[in-house]
């Protein structure tokens, strides 16, 4: 099952698709054709056949027509059963856009990364390459501009380069993400805040601290239910509010204010449920689909 960590990786991508050929360019050098406007589109990429393939995210380059297709994948542990799918996803995709396409992996760790890069055989010779990105190529986005032209850039940047083994460069990253958050929608500025902070060394933290003397404290029900901030986090009760707000937010981004009930019926479910919710909500075309298990 996705953890909630997969899920807003993958909302920085939603938010912003942009982001992902954005990431292929800069990060990979890749090669990709001009193109006007890159739409999220859906990611349900079966074959005639009944198997069903539902890839993480897809982000379509347009130009009038389709010009480039990118499955978005986000992929925080080692599964063989990858090395299967992932060329179905593209070759289905391809299929349906009738444009070259690409597999773009994110992962949170560097050996992720490595074992995602390994070349897929697929017989007859013929080999199947994904583009990946690691913390290792994710872009350092220093300048505080920059920052706020690219929030999710810049929050992914700061997830990536908060262990970097120079403290005041981590620092000096989160805090342009930490600036670049101030700007958006109270929902993306408390989430996105706590992403830059959340890999922060403790030397870091200090050397953020020297540039803002506020002292930090995570500010979204996400991340204080996620890393076990407060007095609550540590109980049921509290692991349930913190699950029921980051569901709530997900849907709310999705489709839209969500009516007084649905926030009622979302806090009255247990742990489990409000998980399947995280899950479902990222396919799911309407709320009510994303509310209710088939």
């Amino acid at each position: 099952m996705p953890s909630l960590l997969h899920e807003t990786l993958l909302l920085l991508f939603r938010n912003r698709p942009d982001l992902a050929p954005e990431l292929a360019r800069e990060a990979l050098r890749a090669e990709l054709p001009y193109y006007s406007d890159a739409r999220i589109e859906s990611a349900n990429l079966n074959e005639v056949q009944p198997a069903e393939y539902r890839a993480d995210l897809v982000v379509v380059l347009r130009q009038e027509k389709p010009v480039y297709g990118i499955v978005v994948e986000v992929q925080l542990g080692s599964d063989d059963n990858k090395l299967y799918t992932w060329p179905a996803y593209t070759v289905n995709l391809r299929a349906r856009l009738k444009c070259p396409v690409c597999l773009l992996v994110i992962t949170a760790e560097e050996s992720v990364a490595c074992w995602a890069r390994e070349p897929i055989e697929l017989g007859c010779g013929n080999c199947w390459t994904p583009w990946v990105i690691g913390p290792a190529v994710v872009p350092e986005v220093l300048e505080e501009t920059r920052a706020r032209k690219e929030p999710e850039l810049a929050v992914l940047s700061a997830m990536a380069h908060g262990q970097d083994a120079d403290p005041s460069k981590a620092a000096q990253i989160a805090y342009g993400a930490k600036l670049a958050s101030l700007g958006l929608d109270a929902d993306r500025r408390q989430l996105y805040y706590d992403l830059a902070m959340m890999t922060l060394t403790e030397v870091a933290r200090r050397a953020l601290a020297s540039m803002d003397p506020a002292k930090h404290e995570y500010l979204s029900p996400f991340a204080r239910e996620y890393f076990g901030q407060g007095k609550a986090e540590g109980k049921a009760e509290g692991q349930a509010e913190g699950r029921a707000q980051i569901v709530m937010k997900l849907l709310a981004l999705r489709f839209g204010a969500l009516p007084a009930e649905t926030e009622a019926r979302i806090r009255a479910s247990g742990i489990e449920e409000l998980d399947d919710m995280a899950v479902r909500v990222l396919t799911a075309q309407t709320l009510d689909e994303a509310l209710t298990a088939k």
